[in-house]
């Protein structure tokens, strides 16, 4: 889809507000729709006219004028998109106007996210395709003086959507394509293009850094883990950087603690913290955002055989802590930890944002609209949340209090891998035992990173959360 400023396009997409009677463009079909009520103007209702002869014309609903946001204008053009590809529609025309309370600059970008998203669909392995991609061209005409800014919002949003399929397509791969060395391989082939530095590090090299944690989690199987280090230098005379870590569990079987077969299909998905951080870091570098960012993906399997880790087993972490474990299948704690002491103690890190599909009690706690948070810096938390509105992907900060770290405390080790109820807030905590004092968030994505059903402009399957929050965490962060 190639989205440029001008005019033209065989379709002109016409703007309705659910409170408004009239419209600048095809007004007699308008008031036709109205009065029979086949078109009310509600919030991402679709109505298309396509004749040979006459307005070729696609009314789009907004809802009521005072109550857009950018939410909602990404979910109606994504209603659009869907529409339009559905008649072949190769080419189409909008005029942006100006929203109330709305940036404008935002509201382009949301309306271009809404359509880029449209396309989205994996079929890879599909005989014949269900999803058909129609539209070539997309002419947008802005308000004046906007236009050069305009573009470079259009442009932004590409490379962030860019980054948030990339994610996906991680995410949707099934383990047997997607091992924690094709990951890292991928990471590598996707970021150096784009000027990023990309190490990976080996199992002998995993084991020379003191990663017992990981590497414990990932004795079971025959794939051996991976340590992926992606350094953005976007801006070489600063010394300040961000650290983004992700959980790479491309298969979770829960070991020992084995999961029910229910479910299981989907554990591929375990991986969508670390395709998070490598799609976020892309889509930062194609815009070369002014900021350094380092990501790190602790990658490895969880499964079962004979030189599985087991329940009861004592573990000392990179950090020196001694971990009991209790479960197998709270491995992604596990796994994260070394990770997060390899972010703060080696690469000292300024801040840091670990992103994990970790437990299934935030998915019970918050469903899968919602994604979990823990912090030990307010202010870093503020800078979050902002990113997470402006991205449309809701996060809700969970508590931190001494009360629940002592649930976390070990019998015959220092810390016990499974805490003692509240497990979304327990699980946090653990890992916040390795980040030193280091300003650190923990989203918690594992109800809202995989859909049983499509939503919105989010797909069935993966849906790259906070892809874009993470994007516009550094960009808010920027100077």
């Amino acid at each position: 889809m190639n989205i440029s400023l001008g005019k033209g396009g065989e379709v002109k997409i016409i703007l309705a507000f659910k409170d408004k009677e009239r419209v600048d463009y095809a007004e007699e079909l308008y008031t036709y729709l109205k009065e029979r009520e086949i078109f009310e103007g509600n919030s991402g209702q679709v109505f298309a006219h396509i004749s040979p002869k006459e307005e070729r014309v696609l009314f789009l609903g907004l809802g009521e004028e005072d109550k857009v946001s950018l939410e909602s204008l990404r979910k109606a053009f994504f209603n659009a998109g869907r529409e339009l590809m559905k008649l072949k529609v190769e080419s189409i025309d909008i005029t942006i106007p100006e929203f109330k309370g709305l940036d404008y600059l935002d509201a382009v970008q949301a309306i271009a996210e809404g359509l880029l998203q449209s396309e989205y669909s994996f079929e890879k392995y599909l005989s014949e395709k269900r999803t058909i991609t129609s539209i070539k061209d997309v002419y947008i005409d802005v308000i004046d003086g906007k236009e050069e800014e305009s573009t470079k919002a259009i442009e932004e949003v590409q490379n962030i959507i860019e980054g948030v399929f990339l994610a996906r397509n991680l995410i949707n791969e099934p383990n047997m394509t997607m091992t924690p060395e094709i990951l890292a391989n991928k990471a590598k082939e996707e970021l150096e293009e784009v000027g990023v530095k990309v190490d990976i590090l080996n199992k002998e090299e995993i084991e020379k850094l003191g990663m017992n944690a990981l590497l414990a989690v990932s004795q079971g199987s025959i794939e051996e883990p991976r340590l992926i280090v992606m350094t953005y230098e976007g801006d070489p005379e600063s010394k300040e950087n961000i650290v983004f870590v992700g959980k790479g569990l491309m298969f979770d079987s829960g070991g020992y603690c084995l999961k029910p077969a229910k479910g299981m299909d989907a554990m591929h998905g375990d991986m969508a913290g670390a395709a998070a951080v490598i799609g976020a870091i892309k889509s930062i570098a194609k815009s070369g955002l002014k900021k350094n960012v380092i990501g790190i993906v602790a990658a490895c399997e969880n499964l079962i055989s004979g030189k599985a880790y087991k329940p009861g087993d004592i573990i000392k972490s990179m950090s020196g802590k001694t971990i009991e474990v209790t479960n197998t299948d709270c491995e992604g704690r596990l796994v994260l930890a070394d990770a997060l002491w390899y972010a703060a103690n080696n690469i000292k890190a300024d801040k840091i944002i670990d992103i994990a599909t970790l437990t299934g009690a935030c998915l019970v706690a918050l469903g899968d609209i919602t994604s979990g948070a823990i912090t030990n810096d307010e202010e870093l938390m503020k800078h979050v949340k902002k990113a997470s509105e402006r991205a449309g992907e809701p996060i809700w900060q969970l508590p931190n209090s001494d009360e629940y770290k002592e649930l976390n405390k070990g019998t015959f080790a220092d810390l016990t891998n499974q805490g003692k109820g509240a497990g979304a807030i327990t699980a946090g905590l653990f890992l916040g035992e390795f980040v030193k004092d280091t300003p650190w968030v923990h989203l918690d994505i594992a109800g809202t990173s995989y859909l049983s059903s499509p939503r919105g402009y989010l797909p069935k399957g993966a849906t790259g959360v906070h892809t874009k929050t993470l994007y516009y965490l550094v960009k808010n962060l920027e100077g």
